[in-house]
């Protein structure tokens, strides 16, 4: 096949964009599976460096604001009305394409200014919107806004970032998006460990917030080449009159809610849980961070390459397709997603210990870990609902439809919202992240039903075994992680008991245990029919994949 990129012509090689759904699905997995191990090994490096503290929470809240509106600007609401539109025009030629990029990226440039320029002047504003409880603390609540400041100006350069990726991947180029947040990993690693040294005069958390909009800088850099390969690179103009833009834009201002919703989330349990204990905030942060892990392989990568797929089909009036992919993403989801919960609720102490206790001198204690461990625990109940949220959302957006998402989405910002404020106040950090499950189960919830109205996914046999299959197996899950930690201990351990292991043997239990876990799981699968290709069987195009449609 010929190389990635455009011809003289104007032709497109179409190998990227036919390789099988399933490959293009484990590629993005691949690519998120590094960013999320190295998004590990930085959190471990900041739980080291700050453990639970005060400027852990400061911090925390700085790095989610820029990463609250990353999500309206970026690969959340933007991507989602931009896709499908970008897959019309390209199916009408290559000229046509670069002729709607260069409005679009344009108004999008000089929004992202504004928004920034907005920002930096409104930082203080900010920060008491996302942490109210540090008002009434001057000295805390000013260093909060100086790292507002530095860490602000990321939204802009990632935003720019996922605007590529999303270029990228209409064009079946998933590798670099996917990677490329490991570049954040690596400048937030390389700062915590700069100011861990204690080489600059700068305090650690100003360090790492510089480590942030540098982070930004790069991760937009790398991304120009091969956007520039594809020549997708025309002059920007600020042109508002374009069809194509006022598209996007029609269909960007529900998505911007119905895109948001975990993010809203979060800033709800943010601003309720800067009123709470010390460390509230950063018990959430650190729980999360392991969530994102399975999340990422899982949801995201199902998603980002669902989304171009069912556009294209949907343009091609492939409906038997569109249904065959939503099915098999709806399936691969709950056969993934279920048993990574069942795990992650019964191993969540254990794993919060060895990744973030496995060095000597580190900042966080036995009680962190627990605390933290009781929210991923909460978490860990959500984790099929986000799953199924990605996966089934696509197929609202590839039809060009945000208005229904976009009313399901209020009503699980409405339950998480309801939820917190019922909750908090018994229950703490963990009530914030149960109201979190809460409204995930019921966000997915609202997408099936509406789906299913449409008849654009249908509970068949198929589904049906798969949803029992993988049930009676996470029951097997469970039984062999708990016969594992049974069989090496005698017992199941305690928090106390698990950190008084050496680090090593630490991590060798947890490993064996996961093992034993994944050998029950899998057995029970085999036991029930259940075979490798069932995993790896993506719906075909059906169209002819030798036809070369290019301009």
């Amino acid at each position: 096949m010929s190389k990635v990129g455009v011809g003289a012509g104007g032709r497109e090689p179409r190998d990227a964009e036919r390789a099988p759904l399933n490959r293009r699905a484990g590629t993005v997995a691949g690519m998120t599976a590094l960013s999320r191990v190295s998004g590990l090994v930085r959190d471990v490096v900041l739980a080291y460096l700050f453990g639970a503290s005060a400027a852990a929470d400061l911090f925390f809240v700085a790095f989610r604001i820029p990463n609250f509106f990353r999500r309206l600007f970026a690969e959340g609401a933007f991507n989602q009305a931009f896709v499908p539109v970008l897959v019309e025009y390209k199916a009408k030629g290559h000229a046509e394409l670069r002729l709607f990029l260069a409005p679009l990226s344009g108004v999008f440039a000089l929004t992202l200014i504004l928004v920034v320029f907005a920002g930096l002047a409104l930082a203080g504003p900010l920060a008491a919107v996302f942490a109210p409880g540090f008002l009434d603390q001057p000295e805390r609540f000013a260093q909060l806004t100086e790292l507002v400041r530095i860490t602000f100006p990321y939204l802009g350069l990632i935003s720019l970032t996922a605007y590529a990726g999303a270029l990228q991947n209409a064009h079946g180029r998933f590798a670099l998006p996917a990677f490329t947040p490991v570049m954040l990993n690596v400048c937030l690693t390389l700062a915590a460990i700069l100011a861990l040294v204690g080489q600059l005069d700068s305090p650690p958390i100003v360090i790492l917030a510089w480590g942030v909009l540098v982070a930004g800088i790069v991760q937009w850099l790398i991304q120009l080449p091969s956007l520039a390969r594809l020549h997708l690179l025309p002059k920007p103009v600020v042109a508002t009159s374009h069809p194509g833009v006022k598209q996007v834009g029609r269909l960007l201002v529900p998505a911007v809610f119905s895109a948001s919703v975990g993010q809203i989330n979060a800033l709800v349990n943010t601003m309720i849980a800067s009123t709470l204990a010390t460390g509230s905030i950063a018990w959430l942060y650190y729980a999360d961070r392991l969530l994102e892990l399975p999340v990422g392989l899982i949801a995201v990568a199902l998603g980002t390459v669902m989304l171009p797929h069912l556009s294209r089909l949907v343009t091609e009036g492939d409906e038997g397709g569109f249904l065959r992919t939503v099915n098999w993403g709806f399936g691969l989801g709950l056969m993934l997603g279920l048993p990574a919960a069942v795990a992650l609720y019964l191993l969540a102490e254990p794993l919060l210990a060895f990744l973030y206790m496995s060095f000597a001198g580190s900042a966080m204690t036995a009680y962190d870990i627990e605390m933290a461990g009781l929210a991923l625990q909460m978490f860990a109940i959500a984790l099929p609902g986000f799953v199924l949220v990605k996966v089934l959302a696509p197929a609202f957006f590839a039809h060009q439809d945000t208005q229904t998402p976009f009313r399901y989405a209020v009503v699980a910002v409405v339950v998480n919202l309801v939820g917190s404020l019922a909750t908090f106040q018994s229950l703490g950090h963990v009530g914030l992240a149960l109201a979190t499950a809460l409204s995930a189960w019921t966000h997915a919830g609202l997408l099936y039903h509406g789906l299913q109205r449409r008849g654009w996914v249908r509970l068949d046999a198929t589904l049906v075994f798969v949803m029992l299959r993988t049930a009676l197996a996470c029951g097997g899950l469970a039984a062999g992680l708990i016969f594992g930690m049974i069989w090496l201990n005698g017992a199941e351990l305690t928090t106390q008991q698990w950190l008084a292991l050496p680090s090593v043997e630490r991590g060798v239990q947890v490993a064996l245990v996961c093992v034993v876990g994944l050998a029950g799981y899998l057995a029970i699968l085999l036991l029930l029919g259940v075979r490798p290709r069932h995993f790896l069987q993506a719906p075909q195009h059906a169209t002819n994949p030798t036809k070369d449609s290019s301009p």
